[in-house]
């Protein structure tokens, strides 16, 4: 074989192998578009996340407030002028009167009964009153909660039940803490509005923001503007 052969042989698979511009262009485009998939899949898959871990959490006080009723005959009261400060934790904790406070039964947690009255109104139906035989017991309701799963209201005055996945969007999370809370609570009234012979509980969940809200009167994910 000549040298001008072996050169135009070595030319000729150079050329194969070599991208042109066109090509390169239309390679980067492909991956930008796939890459672009992947993120967008990825930010659903997040979403969905936080949307399954909320569910999951209202139906479980859900549970609570059931069995609550089932033992008191009614569910707890709630807070009229604001859904998101309400009871609920102290009401499905159980507590025992201690001085002038109230003492959730796990003894994690304690409250003068005047803030509480303050707050909400009244005493708590699941505090354990009396002594010996004729006590009426009080029982909680949701033990074994993460301490995520607890925040404040009325500027740090009074603990809340709230979910773990946060806002989950942090300046969701700051107008709450504007409005004197830390966490994302859970909303609840009785009777409810949606389920005027039970109560109204609900989440919302700010997710690129937009409004999320999980509730006990709709199935699926109610989306807000």
């Amino acid at each position: 074989m000549t040298m001008k052969k072996i050169e135009k042989r070595k030319a000729k698979s150079g050329n194969l192998q070599a991208f042109t511009l066109v090509e390169l262009l239309v390679v980067i485009s492909i991956m930008a578009v796939l890459a672009g998939f992947t993120i967008g899949g990825l930010k659903m898959a997040k979403r969905q996340q936080y949307i399954t871990t909320a569910h999951s959490q209202l139906e479980q006080i859900r549970t609570a407030l059931e069995n609550y009723h089932d033992k008191y005959n009614t569910y707890p009261p709630s807070n009229s002028s604001n859904p998101m400060l309400n009871p609920l934790y102290y009401e499905l904790s159980g507590t025992t009167q201690s001085g002038l406070n109230y003492l959730t039964l796990d003894g994690s947690s304690s409250i003068l009964q005047t803030t509480y009255a303050s707050t909400f109104g009244g005493g708590i139906v699941n505090c354990t009153k009396g002594s010996g035989e004729d006590a009426a017991a009080a029982k909680n309701f949701i033990s074994g909660l993460n301490q995520n799963r607890f925040g404040t209201g009325n500027n740090g005055a009074v603990t809340i039940l709230v979910t773990s996945v946060g806002g989950p969007d942090q300046g969701y999370l700051t107008l709450l803490s504007g409005s004197g809370f830390s966490g994302n609570p859970f909303r609840y009234t009785y009777p409810g509005v949606n389920n005027p012979k039970s109560f109204d509980l609900w989440i919302d969940l700010s997710i690129s923001g937009k409004t999320n809200r999980l509730s006990n009167w709709k199935s699926g994910v109610q989306f807000l503007p």
